[in-house]
């Protein structure tokens, strides 16, 4: 690896760049991986480099990687991948080690000023087991430990680019670190390989709404928490949902009832009828949301919709108890729990730690 501290012009940053790039394309088949995602950090590393100290960085400024794309003129070497290496050379530092251990003060600093070693993926395996397809999807993640977290259960279960993605867009690190049983979670993964259009989560998290449980004390004031930060809620609960109404008005016997939530979800083709419960779960809840779903079915399904869902969203729950209930409803019915807080990430900590032993990751 040639000397980090070498101040280069804009014509030496072109050079080495395609350099790495037709060294990487000879590299043998069985490698490829391993080789582009080398060839990703070291073109981060010297257009870094080159913006901390080439000459000619007032110049170019933010045309730079626009400029490096027209000069360059290579298939693939494109203004989108010389963000993502810039990003990759400075999101992982550490995979320098593999590449030389002449490092560069900054460098030293950087693996030095990491708060815990042990979470910290080691360059070998990075670059061996995952594929840059992988690291991008984790590179969206802003904060380390998570990524920590992902990289690893990735490694671990040998999930694709897809199943990383899936996994991230569903959560699973907050998932994993807010139930009892972590393991279950990540069991539950690993044995089940069918992609479900409506997951859904267990708890929902709603600390966005910036209120502590003690602070919630009637069903409204949670309701107009979320009508304040629709956005967010509609992002919570998964893919495809739109809002249409809040406390609509409909009638049952001559009398008025008020589902506290109706959306559609346009993936699935059906209506969605929330009801929140500042309460546990309990079996009359479970048949109002019930009786809210047989009227939809009835009288406010249109040609192409599909039979709607009900979510029933409680503090906490008992699950035999809601086994017992939904024993023979005909009626598509889920029941979930919320979170008003997050909770710290001392659980997951313990967890990957356990589970690093039992794997001999450190070894």
């Amino acid at each position: 690896m040639k000397n980090m501290n070498v101040t280069m012009t804009f014509d030496k940053l072109v050079e080495n760049i395609q350099e790495i790039n037709n060294s990487a394309r000879v590299t043998a088949t069985g490698a490829i991986n391993r080789s582009m995602t080398l060839r990703n950090w070291l073109i981060g590393y010297y257009i870094f480099e080159f913006e901390q100290n080439g000459k000619e960085r007032a110049e170019y400024g933010t045309y730079l990687l626009k400029k490096l794309e027209e000069q360059i003129n290579e298939r693939g070497l494109n203004t989108t991948l010389f963000k993502l290496c810039r990003q990759f050379y400075l999101t992982y530092p550490q995979i320098g080690a593999t590449l030389s251990r002449q490092l560069d003060k900054s460098d030293e600093n950087a693996l030095s000023s990491q708060s815990d070693q042990r979470f910290t993926t080691k360059p070998e395996l990075l670059i061996s087991r995952l594929s840059f397809s992988h690291i991008r999807e984790i590179m969206t993640i802003d904060d380390s430990f998570e990524r920590f977290f992902y990289e690893f259960e990735c490694i671990k279960c040998g999930w694709s680019v897809r199943e990383l993605r899936r996994q991230i867009g569903t959560n699973l690190y907050f998932r994993a670190g807010i139930s009892k049983n972590p393991e279950k979670v990540l069991a539950n993964i690993e044995n089940n390989d069918q992609e479900t259009l409506l997951n859904i989560r267990d708890p929902f998290a709603f600390e966005f709404l910036g209120i502590e449980a003690k602070e919630a004390e009637k069903e409204s004031e949670l309701e107009q928490a979320l009508m304040d930060h629709l956005q967010e809620f509609l992002l919570e609960l998964g893919r495809g949902f739109c809002f249409e109404a809040r406390h609509k008005r409909i009638i049952i016997d001559d009398e008025y009832y008020f589902p506290d939530l109706v959306l559609y979800n346009r993936i699935l083709h059906c209506s969605v009828i929330v009801e929140l419960k500042n309460e546990p779960f309990n079996h009359e809840n479970l048949g109002q949301i019930n009786a809210y779903v047989a009227y939809y079915k009835e009288n406010e399904m249109y040609p192409g919709d599909n039979p709607p869902i009900g979510i029933l969203l409680c503090t906490k729950k008992g699950p035999k108890m809601v086994e017992y209930a939904l024993s023979g409803m005909d009626n598509q019915l889920f029941v979930s729990t919320y979170m008003l807080q997050l909770p710290d990430k001392e659980q997951i900590k313990e967890f990957l730690i356990k589970q690093m032993e039992e794997l001999g990751y450190e070894d």
